[in-house]
C-alpha cells in the first residue's frame, strides 16, 4: 500500500498487514504495542484540497477575483511550491481545488491571502432504500396530499409554471415522458464510468443512468398523464446537472462546479439531494457556496442526510449553509401492498413477500395455525429449542404457519415450519412498520413466505383458536402506513457543530414512488426512501410559492415555509407513539411543510428559528422575534410554548427525555397560559422571549421546542428553538476506539513495518524507528510499497474547530508545525465492529519526514503532537484544546 499522509476517513478498508518480509525492510524488534492486524487500516486517502483565498466572490468583481488567483499562482511558483490545479472557481467560491502533498498544502496554507485549506471530500452516491420487488408501491398521490400540494395545484392553480429548478444529481432521464420538453439546461461533469478514482469523461447530455436524479426530479415536478403521475410542481422547467456516473461516488469540487453552473444558467431553485455526513460546519466549502447561492437570489434546498442511525450531529454538506433549507424525512401515509383475506370476517391483510421464497398463487386457500406456545409476546417463536425443531414432524402439513419475528433468523423459522409440512409461512413484526425479510439459506425455501404488521399478526393469532383460513388475493390494496406521518428512523440529527438549529423543515421521504430511468425500470417508476426524496418536495413547494409570490427573496423562502409547518410526534423503535411532546427539533426542524398554510399566511416571523447555544454560560436566553403583517387586516394571535422532546443519551445512542425548557413571552408565563399578541395591519410587533434551559435535563443533551401562535383568522405559526444543556466544551473530541468489544486509549502512534500501534500513554520498551524508505510489507506482493513513516490514528468523537500537528524534538520543543486543518467532522462510529463502506471509525495524520522547504529531517529523536481546538472553543482557554503527544521515535535513515 502506498501511503500518502493526508487527513482521511476510513471508508471500506480491509487491508490486513502481513509480517515484514522484504529484504529491504529493517529488522523489527519485539514491539510492546499491539498488532495493526486489529485495525482495518485505511487505503483511501485524499491528495485533493480546496484552497480558499480571502474575499467573498459575491462581493468582489470578477476582475478582482481573477487578480487574486493570478497573484496566488505567481507567488506559489516563486516559492517553489509544487501542486496541480484541478478546478478554479470565480462566482461562488474564491479559489481552487488542487492536488498537492501534505507538505506542500501545509506551505500553501501559510501563504498570504490564503483564507484556508480543506480536504476535498469524496461524496458517496446518495444512500436510499429501494423496493426492488415492487410489492410495496405507494405513489406520489398520498405524498402530495401530506404537504397540500394537491390543493395548491387543484384549487390555487399553482403548478410552478415559469420557475426553473436545477437538480444537481445523477442527471435526468431525458427520454422519460414525465420530463418531456421541460429540461431547458443541462451539463454533464463526469460521464457514465466516473467514480472517485476514475477520470471524468463528460457526455454531451446529462442523461441519467443511476436513477436517483430522475426520481428526485419526478418529485419536484414530473408530469406523466398517461401513468397518472404528477409531482409537486408539474409545470416547472428543469436544469439537469450530472455529478455522478452510473455507479460510485463523486467529489465535492465537482459538486461546487455544478452549483456555479446552475447559478450561471439562471436557476431560481436548486435541489441537492446529496451531502457529506458529519461535516456539519457552515464554513465548509460546499455549505459556504450554498449560502452564497441564496445571497445571489437562488432558493437552495438540500437533504438533511440519512445517518440517523449514527446519532447526534450527523448532518453535513450543503445542508448546513446559513440560508439553505435543510430537509428531514417523514414516512408516507399510505402503502400499496399485496394481500390475503381471512375468515370469518373477510378482511384483507396487506403483506410484503419475502426474498428467497416463491410467490404466492392468487386464489389459493390455507388454514392458519401456529405453535401452541406462540403469542404476540413470544420472543423466540419458531426458533430451534436446544437444536430441536419446535414443530413436530407433519404437524403443519397443508397449513399456513403464523410466526412472530424475534431471536433467530427468518430462514430458521421458515425452514422449521417447512420441515413440519407447512404450505406457507406468515411472519409478523414485533415492532411498528413492515419488514422485507430474506429467507435465503443453505437449502431452498419452497413455500410462499409473507410478512405482515404486528397488529395484523396479533389479530390473526387471536382468531386461530376458533379457526381461521387465509386466501391469497390478486391485485393490490392501499393501506395506512404503520409509521405514517412520523419522522423516518434514518433521518439525520442536528444541531450543527456551532449549535445552530438544523434541520429546518420536514417533508415526505419514506416510501415515495417517482420517475426512474426507462433503461433501468421498464415501467419508468420505482419506490425509494430517504431524505433525498424529502428535499425535492420542498424544492417543488418553493417553486409553487415563487409562482404565487414572485417577489419573494431567496433568503425569505425558508421562513415562509417554516412559519407554517406542522409538528410531528416521536415513534419509538417499539412502535409506541409519544403523544405528549413533539419529536426532537433536532430531527424535524419546524415540522412538516404545509404549502397551503404558507400560501395563506400573511404574517412573517424574523428570525424564523432560534439557536440558543450552550446553557453553561447562559442558562437563560433572551431573544426578540419580530412579527411583520403583510396584509391590510389586523391579526390577533394567542401565543404559547410547546416544548419538544430533549435528545438525551450519548452522541452515538440518543434517547428521548421528557424534561424541557420553560418560556416567557412579553413577560408572561407561556407554559401556563396563552399570551395575546396583536399584529396591526401592515405593521410589526415584537415578541420578547425568555427561554430557560431545562434544569432536569441530562448533561450534554440537546433540548428544544416551539413558540406557537394561533390566530382567530385561522393562521397558525411555529418558531422552533434549540439549545445545548451544559458545557459544550466538555464533549470529548479525541475519543477511544473500541476494538474487539474493549475500549482502547486512542490516539495511537502507528508503525506499519513493525505491524504495530502504540496507544496513548503506553510504555515502549524498545526504540521505535522509521527509515522513510518504501518497503514491501507482504513478501508475496513485492510491488506494493509502503512508506516507513509515522502516523497518528485518531478517533474523532465530535466535530473540531481546528486540528494542528507539530513535530517535537527530543526535549519536547516544537521543531515546526506540520499541519493545520480547520472545521473537522466527526467519525461515524467509535467501534470497529460497526465500520462499513459509509461509516468510518478513525482518521490518520502522518508525517512524510520532510521539513519546510521540502528538506529531510535529520536523524534523531522526535515526537508528534496533535492539538484539537473544540467546536466553539477559545484558544486562550487551555481546557478548550485537547492535546495528544506520541511516544518518542527515531528518524533512522540509512
Amino acid at each position: 500500500m502506498k501511503k500518502t499522509f493526508q487527513t482521511a476517513s476510513l471508508l471500506s478498508l480491509a487491508l490486513v498487514l502481513g509480517a515484514c518480509g522484504s529484504n529491504n525492510a529493517p529488522q523489527a524488534v519485539t514491539p510492546t504495542g499491539q498488532s495493526l492486524n486489529k485495525l482495518k487500516v485505511q487505503t483511501h486517502v485524499t491528495d485533493r484540497w480546496f484552497v480558499e483565498l480571502s474575499g467573498d466572490p459575491t462581493a468582489l468583481s470578477s476582475q478582482s477575483v481573477g487578480a487574486q488567483q493570478a497573484a496566488f499562482r505567481t507567488q506559489a511558483t516563486q516559492l517553489g511550491i509544487t501542486y496541480q490545479e484541478v478546478m478554479s472557481y470565480h462566482t461562488l467560491f474564491n479559489g481552487f481545488s488542487v492536488k498537492a502533498s501534505s507538505a506542500e498544502i501545509s506551505r500553501i496554507s501559510q501563504m498570504p491571502g490564503v483564507l484556508g485549506v480543506y480536504p476535498v471530500k469524496e461524496i458517496a452516491a446518495p444512500v436510499v432504500e429501494r423496493n426492488l420487488t415492487d410489492a410495496l408501491t405507494p405513489d406520489m398521490f398520498s405524498a402530495i396530499k401530506m404537504t397540500g400540494a394537491d390543493i395548491a395545484q387543484n384549487e390555487l392553480g399553482l403548478t410552478g409554471k415559469g420557475i426553473k429548478v436545477g437538480v444537481i444529481d445523477t442527471g435526468i432521464d431525458l427520454e422519460h415522458p414525465a420530463f418531456a420538453g421541460r429540461v431547458v439546461a443541462q451539463y454533464d461533469f463526469v460521464g457514465d464510468e466516473f467514480d472517485y478514482n476514475k477520470p471524468a469523461k463528460p457526455d454531451p447530455i446529462a442523461d441519467d443512468c443511476g436513477g436517483h436524479g430522475s426520481h428526485v426530479a419526478g418529485i419536484v415536478g414530473g408530469n406523466d398523464p398517461a401513468k397518472g403521475f404528477k409531482g409537486v410542481a408539474p409545470e416547472v422547467s428543469f436544469g439537469a446537472y450530472r455529478v455522478f456516473g452510473c455507479d460510485g461516488s463523486t467529489t465535492e469540487d465537482i459538486m461546487i462546479a455544478a452549483m456555479e453552473r446552475a447559478y450561471a444558467d439562471g436557476m431560481q431553485v436548486v435541489n441537492l439531494s446529496i451531502g457529506s455526513a458529519f461535516e456539519n460546519w457552515e464554513a465548509t466549502p460546499s455549505a459556504k457556496v450554498g449560502s452564497r447561492m441564496v445571497k445571489k437570489g437562488m432558493v437552495v434546498v438540500a437533504s438533511a442526510g440519512n445517518s440517523g442511525a449514527s446519532g447526534q450531529y450527523s448532518m453535513g454538506g450543503v445542508t448546513m449553509g446559513d440560508n439553505v433549507i435543510s430537509v428531514a424525512s417523514v414516512s408516507n401515509t399510505e402503502i400499496e401492498v399485496n394481500s390475503f383475506s381471512i375468515t370469518p370476517d373477510g378482511s384483507k391483510i396487506g403483506y410484503f413477500a419475502a426474498t428467497g421464497a416463491p410467490e404466492a398463487v392468487a386464489g389459493s386457500s390455507l388454514p392458519i395455525s401456529k405453535n401452541a406456545a406462540s403469542s404476540p409476546t413470544t420472543t423466540n417463536d419458531g426458533c430451534l429449542v436446544g437444536g430441536v425443531n419446535p414443530y413436530t414432524a407433519g404437524s403443519m402439513t397443508g397449513k399456513a404457519v403464523l410466526i412472530r419475528r424475534g431471536s433467530c433468523t427468518f430462514y430458521e423459522k421458515v425452514k422449521n415450519a417447512q420441515d413440519a409440512g407447512a404450505s406457507a409461512v406468515i411472519l409478523y413484526n414485533n415492532a411498528a412498520g413492515y419488514i422485507s425479510p430474506t429467507v435465503v439459506g443453505a437449502s431452498p425455501i419452497t413455500i410462499p413466505v409473507v410478512s405482515i404488521s404486528a397488529a395484523d399478526g396479533a389479530k390473526i393469532s387471536g382468531l386461530i383458536a376458533g379457526g381461521v383460513t387465509m386466501t391469497f388475493q390478486s391485485g393490490t390494496i392501499n393501506i395506512p402506513s404503520p409509521t405514517a406521518n412520523t419522522l423516518d428512523t434514518f433521518t439525520s440529527y442536528g444541531m450543527s457543530a456551532e449549535l445552530e438549529q438544523k434541520p429546518d423543515i420536514a417533508a415526505p421521504g419514506g416510501n415515495i414512488r417517482s420517475a426512474y430511468p426507462l433503461t433501468a425500470e421498464a415501467s419508468g417508476y420505482a419506490t425509494l426512501s430517504g431524505t433525498s426524496m424529502a428535499s425535492p418536495h420542498v424544492a417543488g413547494a418553493a417553486a409553487l410559492l415563487l409562482q404565487a409570490f414572485p417577489n419573494t427573496k431567496a433568503k425569505d423562502m425558508r421562513g415562509l415555509l417554516m412559519n407554517s409547518a406542522t409538528l410531528r410526534w416521536y415513534r419509538a423503535a417499539s412502535g409506541t407513539l409519544f403523544t405528549g411532546l413533539p419529536d426532537y427539533v433536532q430531527r424535524q426542524g419546524a415540522g412538516m411543510v404545509d404549502i397551503v398554510g404558507s400560501y395563506y399566511n400573511t404574517v412573517r416571523a424574523t428570525p424564523n428559528k432560534l439557536s440558543l447555544g450552550e446553557s453553561a454560560s447562559f442558562a437563560t436566553r433572551n431573544k426578540v422575534v419580530v412579527l411583520k403583517n403583510t396584509f391590510n387586516r389586523t391579526e390577533t394571535f394567542t401565543a404559547y410554548h410547546y416544548p419538544a422532546l430533549t435528545v438525551g443519551g450519548t452522541t452515538l445512542a440518543p434517547t428521548p427525555s421528557q424534561t424541557y425548557a420553560t418560556m416567557t413571552i412579553n413577560g408572561q408565563d407561556a407554559d401556563k397560559s396563552d399570551v395575546e399578541v396583536v399584529v396591526p395591519a401592515g405593521g410589526e410587533t415584537e415578541l420578547n422571549v425568555v427561554i430557560t434551559a431545562p434544569a432536569g435535563a441530562p448533561d450534554k443533551s440537546q433540548y428544544g421546542g416551539y413558540i406557537v401562535l394561533e390566530s382567530k383568522s385561522g393562521q397558525n405559526m411555529v418558531i422552533p428553538y434549540g439549545g445545548f444543556k451544559g458545557d459544550y466544551q466538555s464533549i470529548k473530541v479525541l475519543g477511544d476506539l473500541i476494538i474487539g468489544g474493549s475500549a482502547q486509549n486512542f490516539p495511537a502512534l502507528a508503525d506499519d513495518v513493525a505491524d504495530t500501534y502504540y496507544t496513548e500513554g503506553e510504555t515502549v520498551a524498545a526504540p521505535i524507528d522509521y527509515t522513510f524508505k518504501q518497503v514491501a510489507l507482504d513478501p508475496n506482493k513485492p510491488t506494493e510499497l509502503t512508506l516507513d513513516a509515522p502516523y497518528v490514528i485518531a478517533q474523532i468523537s465530535h466535530q473540531a474547530r481546528k486540528l494542528t500537528m507539530e513535530l517535537l524534538d527530543s526535549n519536547g520543543m516544537v521543531v515546526e508545525t506540520l499541519r493545520k486543518q480547520e472545521y473537522l467532522g466527526r467519525n461515524c462510529t467509535n467501534n470497529l465492529a460497526s465500520v462499513s463502506s459509509s461509516c468510518d471509525a478513525y482518521n490518520t495524520y502522518g508525517w512524510d519526514g520532510k521539513l519546510s522547504g521540502g528538506k529531510d529531517a535529520p536523524n534523531g529523536t522526535y515526537q508528534l503532537r496533535v492539538k484539537v481546538l473544540k467546536a466553539l472553543g477559545d484558544e486562550s482557554v487551555a481546557s478548550d484544546t485537547e492535546v495528544y503527544t506520541s511516544q518518542k521515535f527515531t528518524v533512522a535513515r540509512p
